[in-house]
């Protein structure tokens, strides 16, 4: 059970996840007085990759199997290429991506993060951006693709890359806060 008015967000990531692309925005998150729960198809732990090797491992704080977008106000989709290319193989995954959306909260993806977007077939139409090698992937499954630090589009946050990470925390914030929190008993 969670706080009365406090936002409560779901990162949906596996092993193979940019280690920044997690950690920083969690702990902004965390820093605006926002619950950050790591929701996983693994059960434990999953571990992260930084630049160009494995890295720590992080607490799952709550199964796949047992995660209920009701639960949330919001998610985040970290990158790295390893963790979405897995998880868009996982129906549970990517049905809890297009909850999300269907629900009309707001969702933040940074750098391959949108590639889970294309596979819950949710970004026809809409302006995105991305890490520059998924550009054409997004173009082709119909979202209008720039270049550009972050982009927000109706309740969808992209980012290219690590080094945009201040800029995307910013104003995951800002569109997550705009969210009224779910009330729990």
């Amino acid at each position: 059970m969670k706080p009365k008015n406090k936002l409560s967000i779901a990162i949906l990531a596996t092993d193979g996840f940019e280690e920044s692309e997690l950690s920083e925005p969690r702990n902004a998150l965390k820093d605006a007085g926002m619950i950050a729960h790591i929701v996983s198809p693994k059960q434990d732990q999953i571990r992260a990759w930084k630049h160009t090797e494995w890295s720590s491992e992080y607490k799952v704080d709550v199964p796949l199997d047992e995660a209920d977008t009701e639960n949330y106000d919001a998610l985040l989709l970290p990158g790295g290429v390893l963790n979405p290319d897995q998880l868009r193989t996982e129906e549970k995954a990517i049905q809890f991506i297009r909850d999300f959306i269907e629900s009309d909260k707001p969702v933040a993806a940074i750098c391959h993060g949108p590639q889970l977007l294309i596979e819950a077939d949710v970004v026809d139409g809409l302006k995105m951006t991305s890490y520059h090698a998924i550009k054409t992937d997004l173009k082709n499954a119909g979202a209008n693709w720039v270049d550009e630090e972050v982009v927000i589009d109706r309740n969808i946050i992209t980012s290219r890359n690590p080094d945009d990470i201040p800029a995307f925390n910013k104003a995951m914030i800002h569109e997550f806060q705009k969210t009224k929190p779910k009330e729990t008993a």
